[in-house]
């Protein structure tokens, strides 16, 4: 038990300062600026930060919130990223133990989460993070399945997507939906795949209702239901025996 502890403690931090890279990938990539250079500095007054400065989650609280040099307001959007990417990694720990494929799966999801902050905040889904989300998918026991249900899954939302168009006479799907599908398929195959398309739709709903003429990113409820059902497979698959047979 306490060594479990130990180990969750471990993959907490592990995951925070992967967080703290998200940050930097949330924030450069969208601007088409290198994730490497120049490094970490204060977006306001510009100042190179110490390494102390960088220290995920903690160097926040240290520093109150503020840039240790011009003092103006560090955006929440810092500790909040390296928080819930430690937790996602702690979850899917706890989800599949210390196996070897458990950080490209972590890796997958953090990937999944970086283009959920981008979303949101750009309306945009950049190639290199989708691509990279669906490419650590396939790094699996079962190399060969997942490949499989991710180009299935993929090509399954491409002709529906191209049917659409055609019906509707406008683009009614981005190619980006289509990658994160094949992500999906490669992370949940059959049929949980088709589970975590309906439950990203019912919880896409009434955000789509709300803010129906500005418009809501489907992306980021396509990764919140994907988590949800790889998290509750079992329970998924239950669900829809249930729903099928009674």
């Amino acid at each position: 038990m306490q060594e479990n502890i130990i180990i969750g403690v471990a993959v907490f931090i592990f995951g925070m300062l992967i967080g703290s890279f998200l940050n930097v990938v949330i924030y450069r990539i969208p601007k088409g600026e290198s994730i490497s250079f120049p490094a970490s500095h204060c977006q306001r007054c510009h100042t190179p930060l110490k390494w102390y400065h960088n220290i995920p989650l903690f160097s926040w609280l240290f520093l109150r919130g503020r840039c240790a040099f011009c003092k103006e307001p560090i955006s929440m959007q810092y500790p909040v990223v390296e928080l819930l990417t430690g937790l996602i990694f702690v979850i899917l720990y706890l989800k599949l133990g210390l196996v070897w494929y458990l950080p490209f799966v972590a890796a997958s999801f953090t990937a999944l989460f970086a283009l959920v902050m981008i979303d949101f905040k750009y309306m945009a889904v950049p190639d290199n993070v989708n691509f990279a989300a669906l490419l650590f998918a396939l790094i699996q026991p079962n190399f060969l399945d997942a490949m499989m249900y991710g180009a299935i899954a993929a090509g399954g939302l491409y002709l529906i997507g191209l049917l659409s168009s055609l019906i509707a006479r406008k683009e009614a799907m981005g190619g980006a939906d289509v990658i994160v599908a094949g992500t999906m398929g490669a992370l949940l195959g059959f049929p949980n795949f088709f589970m975590a398309l309906f439950l990203s739709a019912i919880l896409a709903m009434i955000p789509a209702m709300v803010w129906r003429e500005k418009g809501v990113p489907f992306v980021p409820f396509l990764a919140l239901a994907t988590l949800i059902v790889y998290l509750y497979d079992t329970q998924a698959l239950h669900l829809l025996d249930t729903i099928i047979y009674g």
